[in-house]
């Protein structure tokens, strides 16, 4: 597959430009997916969402601010405003989506593509946590 990302064109019919900021194939899309466009803001300091997983994959924009981004198997990173960002969805865990930053608000746009009739977001226990510790990357210091 070619990938265009962080490549501007010009459009043939106008003047706009576009950018191209990630272009990923996701291992699956649920039939029939349920697609939910959302904004998340999240306050100065804020942990984020407690470790949970996507019925299928999340696709984001980071609109402003700063955010850890952790998922299951990688090592945690800082997701910048206007960088583009996802996950598979399905059975990988996603550890964290804190504001990275202490004195200001961090906000992100997400297309979530859901299998139908299950919830979007779903937090994972505490056991099962437990017992997958060895998959999740190691944490810095």
């Amino acid at each position: 597959m070619l990938s265009v990302v962080g490549m501007s064109t010009a459009s043939p019919l106008s003047n706009t430009v576009l950018t191209s900021l990630l272009c990923e194939r996701p291992p699956f899309v649920p039939d029939g997916a349920e697609v939910m466009t959302m904004m998340v803001e999240l306050p100065p300091g804020d942990p984020g969402t407690p470790p949970h997983r996507h019925s299928g994959p999340v696709f984001g924009y980071m609109l402003e601010g700063e955010m850890i981004f952790e998922l299951e198997g990688e090592p945690e990173r800082v997701i910048r405003a206007g960088e583009a960002f996802w996950e598979p969805g399905g059975d990988v865990i996603h550890y964290q989506a804190a504001n990275n930053l202490a004195d200001a608000w961090s906000r992100f746009v997400v297309v979530m593509m859901g299998v139908p009739g299950e919830p979007m977001l779903t937090l994972v226990p505490e056991d099962e946590l437990e017992r997958r510790r060895g998959r999740r990357a190691p944490r810095r210091s």
